[in-house]
Formats: C-alpha cells, sequence, structure tokens
C-alpha cells in the first residue's frame, strides 16, 4: 500500500481501535468479537511495519489496556501488566514454537505451561507481610484503577495468606455462568439493562464505587502468576513452580493447569478444551501458553507490549444453524434506524440466542439475508451474536425480501439518509423511541450514572407522558414513579436519590449524557479541560477548538451545531434552571503554553513526584508519553535516568533537568 493510502487507512484503524478499546475497556459493553478486534490490530501492525516512520507513541500498537476511570484513585504497577500476542490457529502456535526456539538458540523441544484463558477481568494483588494491602485493575499496563475494598468482598481472595511474606499476585476475576444468568433475570425483573456476557458483568461489579454492591455479585478468582519477594527460602524456578507456591498460600488455581512437552502436547490440550469448554461453569475464550521455565522466559524477554515467551491461542467462533422467522426495525438515541433480526431460538457458546443485529440496509443486501432463511450465526468473543452467511441451498421460495421502512416505525416521522452514512435516521426530534434512548444515555453509568434508569423505566417514563427530555428527570417526584407499574415505595425513594446525587456530577459527564453527535466519552474529558462550563462551551465556534488535540473539525462541527438547535438550547436552560450547571474542574489551567508539545520523563525528579509533573503538562495544554521518538519534543531527566535518556541523546531530544522543567513551566 501506497503511504498516502497507508496513512489514511492507519488513521482510520486507530479510530475504530480507540473506540472499541473504549467499549471494552471503559463501558464493559464490547460491539465486535474478540477475533475481528485482532484482526484490526493486525491490520495496524502490518502497516505499521510497511511504514515506520507513521508509528506514533498513541498508536494503539505501543499500548496497553486503556486508561484508568477517573471514579477511582489510582495505582502504580512495580512490574508492567503486559497484554499477550495471540495465535488464531494452530500454525501460528507453531510459528510461536519456532520464535521460542531460535530465541534460546537450542531446545529441540520445550516445555510449556498451559493455562485456560479466563474472560474475566485481569487484577493486581499485593499483599504486604501476609496481608492483602493494596488491589488494583490491569488499567493501561502502568496504572490501574484501586478497588481494594472491592476485591476484598471476593470470598475466593484471602484477606491473609497462610505465608507471611511479601508478594503481588496476578489473576483474573470472573462471575461464574450460573451466577451470570441468575443476575441477569434479577435486572430483567428490575427493569434494568442487562449484562451481554460474564465478562462484563464481572467488570461492571470490581467498578462499583459502593463495595456493598460489588459483595452482591458471586465473583470468583484464579491466580495466574505472581512478582515474589527476593526473601522467598526457595525461589520458584518454573511457572508451575510459582502457582503451587501460591496455592500452599491459600490462593486459588484453575485446576486444569499443566505443564506438557512440546508444541505437539500444547496443540493437543487447545483442542481437547476447545470441545470441554461449554462444560464448564465459567467462560474462557482460548489457552494461554507460556514457557515454563523462568530462567528461559527471562533470556526470550520482552517487547513493550507483550512478553515473547507466551501467547494466546484464541478459540475460533462458535456457529450454529438458525432460522430469521422476521425482521424488526429499531430506532436508537440518533434517531438511527437498525434492523434486527428475529431468530429461530438456538444455543451458542452457552447461551440461548434469538436476536442479532443487522446492522444496515446495505449489510442486509451484501448478504441477501431475507425473512425465512436459514442461516448461520456466530457468537464470537461472546458479544451481540452476528449472521455469518446465508444457506441459500436451503431456500425454498417462501423467503421474503426485506425492504426498510419509508417512515419511522415508532413515530411515523419522515427518515432520511445521508450520502456518507450507510444508515437511515428518523427527523422527529419528538419520536418517543429517541426519546427513550436518550434517556438510557443520559442515566448509564459512563454519563449521569443514574441507578435503576434502565429499558423498562425509561420507556414508562416516556409512554406516561412524565418526561419530555432528560431534564425533565430533574423534576420527578417520588408520587410519580409510584405510579408506575411494579414500582414499591423502597424502588421509587432509590432512583429519587439517585437523580438527586447525578446533580453533583462532573462537566464531562455532562457533556457526554447530553449526546452530542460524535462526541465520546474521551471527547467529552477533552471539552471538560479546555471550557469553564456549558454556557462557554455553547459559545464556542469552529475556532475554539483549534489546538486541542483529539478533536477534529468533524467535531466541532457538530458542537456548533449541536448548541444551535434552539431545541437543545432549550434543554440546557431547562437543566440550569433544575440545578444542573458544573463547572470545570480544571479552571485552573490559564494557558496554553505547552500545546502541541509532547514531554517524556525519566528518573526520579528531585523538585516534583512524576505525577504532578506530569498535570502540570497536561494542564498547560501539553502530552505526556512514555517513550521517546522522533516527534518528543522534550525529555525531562531526574536522577539516574534509563534508556529513554541514551535514545533522546541519539534522536537530539531537547533534554531537561528537573530545574529546567520548572522554570519552562513558570515561565
Amino acid at each position: 500500500m501506497q503511504k498516502p493510502e497507508a496513512k489514511k487507512r492507519i488513521k482510520e484503524l486507530r479510530r475504530q481501535i480507540e473506540e472499541h478499546n473504549r467499549l471494552y475497556y471503559e463501558l464493559d459493553n464490547p460491539r465486535i468479537s474478540d477475533r475481528e478486534y485482532d484482526l484490526l490490530i493486525r491490520e495496524l501492525i502490518e502497516l505499521e511495519r510497511q511504514h515506520p516512520d507513521l508509528v506514533t507513541e498513541d498508536s494503539p500498537t505501543q499500548k496497553v489496556g486503556a486508561s484508568p476511570s477517573q471514579k477511582f484513585s489510582t495505582v502504580a504497577h512495580k512490574k508492567p501488566l503486559l497484554s499477550l500476542d495471540n495465535a488464531l490457529n494452530f500454525d501460528e502456535l507453531r510459528e510461536f514454537d519456532a520464535r521460542v526456539k531460535k530465541g534460546l538458540g537450542s531446545a529441540p523441544e520445550v516445555e510449556y505451561d498451559v493455562e485456560l484463558k479466563m474472560d474475566g477481568l485481569a487484577v493486581s494483588l499485593i499483599y504486604e507481610k501476609g496481608d492483602l494491602a493494596i488491589a488494583s485493575t490491569r488499567g493501561d499496563g502502568k496504572t490501574g484503577e484501586n478497588i481494594t475494598e472491592n476485591i476484598k468482598t471476593i470470598k475466593s481472595i484471602p484477606h491473609t495468606l497462610e505465608l507471611p511474606i511479601d508478594i503481588e499476585i496476578r489473576g483474573e476475576v470472573f462471575l461464574p455462568l450460573k451466577d451470570f444468568y441468575a443476575l441477569n433475570e434479577e435486572r430483567e425483573k428490575a427493569g434494568l439493562a442487562v449484562f451481554a456476557n460474564p465478562r462484563n458483568a464481572a467488570a461492571g461489579s470490581l467498578r462499583q464505587l459502593d463495595a456493598s454492591e460489588t459483595a452482591k455479585r458471586p465473583l470468583d478468582f484464579f491466580a495466574y502468576g505472581a512478582e515474589f519477594p527476593i526473601s522467598n527460602v526457595k525461589f520458584p524456578m518454573t511457572q508451575m513452580e510459582a502457582l503451587e507456591y501460591l496455592k500452599k498460600a491459600g490462593i486459588k488455581i484453575n485446576p486444569y493447569t499443566k505443564a506438557v512437552k512440546g508444541i505437539d502436547k500444547t496443540i493437543e490440550f487447545c483442542a481437547e478444551f476447545e470441545k470441554k469448554r461449554e462444560n464448564l461453569n465459567y467462560e474462557i475464550d482460548g489457552i494461554v501458553v507460556k514457557v515454563n521455565d523462568f530462567s528461559r522466559q527471562k533470556r526470550l524477554g520482552s517487547t513493550m507490549k507483550s512478553p515473547r515467551w507466551a501467547i494466546a491461542y484464541k478459540f475460533p467462533p462458535q456457529q450454529k444453524e438458525t432460522v430469521v422467522e422476521d425482521i424488526k426495525v429499531q430506532v436508537g438515541r440518533t434517531g438511527t434506524l437498525t434492523p434486527v433480526a428475529h431468530l429461530s431460538p438456538v444455543k451458542v457458546g452457552g447461551v440461548t440466542v434469538s436476536n442479532s443485529t443487522l446492522h444496515n440496509e446495505d449489510e442486509i443486501k451484501r448478504k441477501d439475508i431475507r425473512i425465512k432463511d436459514h442461516v448461520i450465526i456466530q457468537r464470537a468473543g461472546d458479544v451481540i451474536p452476528q449472521v455469518v452467511r446465508v444457506l441459500k441451498d436451503k431456500r425454498n421460495g417462501k423467503e421474503k425480501i426485506f425492504h426498510m421502512p419509508d417512515k419511522c416505525p415508532v413515530c411515523g416521522g419522515d427518515v432520511f439518509r445521508n450520502e456518507d452514512e450507510a444508515a437511515l435516521k428518523c427527523i422527529n426530534s419528538s419520536c418517543p423511541a429517541k426519546l427513550k434512548e436518550s434517556i438510557k444515555h443520559f442515566a448509564s453509568r459512563q454519563a449521569m450514572d443514574i441507578e435503576g434508569i434502565g429499558d423498562v423505566l425509561a420507556g414508562e417514563l416516556v409512554d406516561r407522558a412524565l418526561v419530555s427530555d432528560v431534564a425533565d428527570l430533574y423534576y420527578l417526584k417520588k408520587s410519580d414513579l409510584l405510579r408506575l407499574e411494579r414500582k414499591a415505595d423502597k424502588s421509587a425513594e432509590n432512583i429519587i436519590t439517585a437523580i438527586e446525587s447525578s446533580r453533583s456530577k462532573d462537566l464531562s459527564r455532562l457533556i457526554y449524557g447530553l449526546g452530542l453527535p460524535n462526541v465520546g466519552r474521551k471527547a467529552a474529558e477533552l471539552l471538560a479541560e479546555n471550557f469553564d462550563d456549558i454556557a462557554s462551551l455553547r459559545q464556542a465556534g469552529d475556532d475554539s477548538f483549534t489546538g486541542i488535540s483529539g478533536i477534529g473539525p468533524k467535531i466541532a462541527r457538530s458542537i456548533v451545531m449541536f448548541f444551535k438547535d434552539k431545541n437543545n438550547h432549550h434543554l440546557i436552560m431547562k437543566l440550569k434552571k433544575a440545578g444542573l450547571d458544573p463547572k470545570s474542574s480544571h479552571k485552573q489551567k490559564k494557558d496554553r503554553k505547552l500545546a502541541g508539545k509532547t514531554f517524556v520523563f525519566t528518573g526520579a525528579l528531585q523538585q516534583m513526584s512524576r505525577e504532578n509533573a506530569e498535570e502540570l503538562v497536561k494542564l498547560h495544554g501539553g502530552k505526556t508519553s512514555s517513550s521517546v521518538s522522533k516527534k518528543t519534543d522534550y525529555v525531562v531527566a531526574g536522577d539516574d535516568p534509563g534508556s529513554k535518556y541514551d535514545r533522546a541523546v541519539k534522536l537530539g531530544v531537547n533534554i531537561l533537568t528537573g530545574s529546567e522543567f520548572e522554570q519552562l513551566v513558570s515561565s
């Protein structure tokens, strides 16, 4: 691919991957399968390999996971929690084995530790003299969310080890399948949104701000590794010895973990559990393969993102045949009309599937999906199932071609399609379907976090004409909710309390909750960092967004057009009257003297902590990075600087002492 085309495709791939990272790590709501995500990453890696000058430090290929949520305090990992490279088939496993042998320079047969790849949330547990001191999520691999109190509610994680040692244990928190189904059943009865899969449920449970809510969820835990203290009498020599050590200390280990000799036995293990996975009481999406010997692991080393001595074999998607009984159209928050296939219920990967989104009319035509068609569906990565292909040889002439409606199926309003978009949209601003979705979005955990307002309640509030926009939520009374079906006194009181609590949410949440076109959670945070309040954002013109990294012309235009609409202006005034007018927590930012500048810190600073130094850069409009490249403007070197200093010298990057950095910021 020529460089101009590659540059354009790289930009688009990064945008897609960052959005899917946000959905997976921040919202616990993935929209594509793990395999589809892996293919996007692989395409990006290959394009960056072909054009190394287009690699930037903020590329998804250079990062692990996602930034920690601002809801929690953060924990800096003593040693990074790296991600794993993936093998999508047995040939790629053999290629991994060949790389390992080449890296070791000998060893015709390598012993591997093979472990079930749990589909949960990776966590770090730090024990001091045997007592649980700090627990955190993976986060971006270097910094995670402090979830200590929530972790302490998990019965399978001991507060005190049977050995009084200092140790960091790493493992996976998950939700057993039977408990996942029971939890979703309870949420459905309460009118709350159900979790898409056990991984989302586990992540959502661990990220509760109230640990008593986490305690209600029967979470479980398996350890997969540890960082051992030097003072151990007998330091483990292999991964299996390390896991046995943890077991003696009172930590749960997956009972199916074992050591096998050679890649053939490794592949046999993978094939065995590909068949057995449906019989387990927890979700697995593959097998983790690790070189068992620690000394060999050390010799092989790691890249910036992944260890060279381990790989994750990912199971292929699970597929089943079923029938498209009907195709119905749903209307979303922005008015988008989405066709959904109603299927004959079929069990795929342990979950009964009866619906599958068909995305848009173009997708239906491309795959030639008709009502009453026999189709193959797959539930890959445990996300919303998708129609893979139509079994056209099973057609009998009774199948019906589907056509998108020319009117909104909910309100009867006009629909239109932009030339550059695949989706039809309802243009009626009063469409009840749009309003219901807007209320759900406004109340969602990443927006105003109003617990209790899900599909059912949002629908009832609109159908009973209790709300005509999101601002009306703040004018609801307990007596209004008691008029609704299945609303007990305590339930109504809890919802009113949750609505009142949301008044104190920060500016970024309100911006995100308003649902501005093209403005996701990250963009909302950037806007809150650069504008004092909603009023200053509403008065901004296109030029006001120039220089804000991450806010491009398309987003800027969407923001300006949103606030020009008189209905949206009325909504903002109504929210302000209801007491919602949060101020930016970044008002102290008085200048953008470091705008467009990228800083890298190395070594210990005498004048301030590295965290404070990085915050200073951001407050003055600059960016920080963990790696040095040609695009780095300054490297700030403290005591005992590492390899970043050497690279800065080699590339001719400006190097500052801690004192010089202070002078630059204060000048």
